[in-house]
């Protein structure tokens, strides 16, 4: 660190922004380089915005300011969601800055950014440089913008901290951090195709399910690495770090690749081994049933001709006893009659009838006066003639 930058950040406690703006003016001079040490601007924190931006009060007037050199998660975008520990960084700024903190201000080549905030350092009354602070616990990665970059080594330096310690956005425990998933993705896919296939192609199936999701979940993991280089949650495991990862999600991606076409193939074998199995058995079964139906149907036709024949035996019988019956009857009717005829009175004489008395015989009828007339008739008195009714 240069003399102008030890000479920003060694002065005492300073208990006033007034003092702070006074010890660190004091400074403004040059360094045995020649870097000039820069004016400090004094002002009091109105509110935080999220973890890189807050609204500080300077210059007679409430304004917003993007720390230099460090970028945190977004929590604010328009356009994207609430990032990895977005709102971590937002409260860790909250807490080094709440509202009402006196603060120094240092800018570098350009005053604003695009959006016309102020781009500056932020130092608090025990010397802490905010932007680098927020980077030390691995809530921001550092940030080089040109010609700005006053402040990077910095926060660079802070940053180092934190991947050396893993915390933040480094840290494995994290379940959003992408070292987090990561190391799920492996996890999962380490497990997937170290799980026994099994013997039946369900089992088999299910491996192979296993593995495809656990596939896809590395698959994505990595297009996260490689299309995420604009992302803090990528940038702040570092370009090397994600190329290596991205490498080892290659190898593990294409062993697992290997892992599910095995799956596969044996659940596709087992598949067809069992319904081959099946349809043997069907035809087992439907060999069965035929000659199951076969015997069926011979004791159902034996069963049928022997209650024929039961029957038939039975209806003869009835026809013989009938007949012994109207036998027996015809004899005992025979008996009784000539019992009847022996018994009978002696005959009477024949009888003669008287002969009949002469009936002359009836007169001719009438011609009919109407002829071919089938309409109602009315008759005289006698019923020989008539008259249309």
């Amino acid at each position: 660190m240069t003399h102008a930058r030890l000479c920003r950040l060694a002065p005492a406690t300073l208990l006033t922004v007034a003092v702070l703006a006074s010890t660190l003016t004091a400074c403004n001079s040059s360094d045995p380089s020649g870097e000039p040490a820069g004016d400090f601007q004094p002002g009091t924190v109105v509110r935080v915005i999220d973890g890189d931006t807050l609204v500080i009060n300077f210059d007679g007037d409430d304004q917003t300011v993007r720390l230099l050199n460090v970028d945190t998660p977004e929590t604010k975008h328009p356009d994207k969601p609430v990032e990895c520990l977005g709102l971590e960084a937002t409260e860790k700024l909250e807490s080094l800055t709440p509202p009402g903190t006196q603060v120094g201000l240092d800018f570098d080549v350009e005053r604003t950014d695009r959006y016309d905030r102020v781009l500056a350092a932020v130092f608090i009354e025990d010397q802490t440089l905010v932007n680098a602070e927020i980077a030390r616990v691995g809530l921001g990665v550092p940030v080089l913008i040109e010609p700005n970059k006053k402040y990077y080594d910095e926060v660079q330096a802070a940053y180092n901290e934190a991947t050396a310690q893993k915390v933040g956005l480094m840290d494995v425990a994290a379940e959003c951090t992408v070292p987090a998933e990561v190391a799920d993705a492996v996890e999962a896919l380490t497990a997937a195709t170290e799980a026994p296939v099994g013997d039946t192609a369900s089992a088999a199936a299910a491996t192979a399910a296993g593995i495809l999701a656990a596939l896809t979940t590395a698959k994505a993991v990595r297009e996260t690495l490689e299309a995420g280089k604009d992302t803090v949650r990528v940038l702040a495991i570092g370009a090397d770090r994600t190329a290596e990862l991205v490498r080892d999600l290659n190898t593990r991606i294409t062993r697992g690749e290997r892992s599910l076409a095995s799956a596969n193939i044996k659940a596709t074998s087992l598949e067809k081994a069992e319904e081959a199995a099946q349809a043997a058995a069907a035809k087992a079964e439907a060999a069965k049933a035929v000659e199951a139906a076969r015997i069926e149907a011979e004791r159902i036709q034996a069963e049928a001709a022997e209650a024929a024949r039961v029957e038939a035996e039975r209806v003869q019988a009835e026809a013989d006893a009938r007949a012994e019956a109207d036998r027996l009857a015809a004899e005992a009717a025979a008996i009784a009659e000539q019992e009847r005829i022996r018994n009978l009175p002696p005959a009477p004489e024949p009888y003669i009838p008287p002969a009949a008395p002469y009936v002359p015989p009836a007169p001719p009828a009438a011609a009919d006066p109407y002829p071919g007339y089938t309409g109602p008739r009315c008759y005289a008195p006698g019923g020989k003639t008539y008259r249309p009714c």
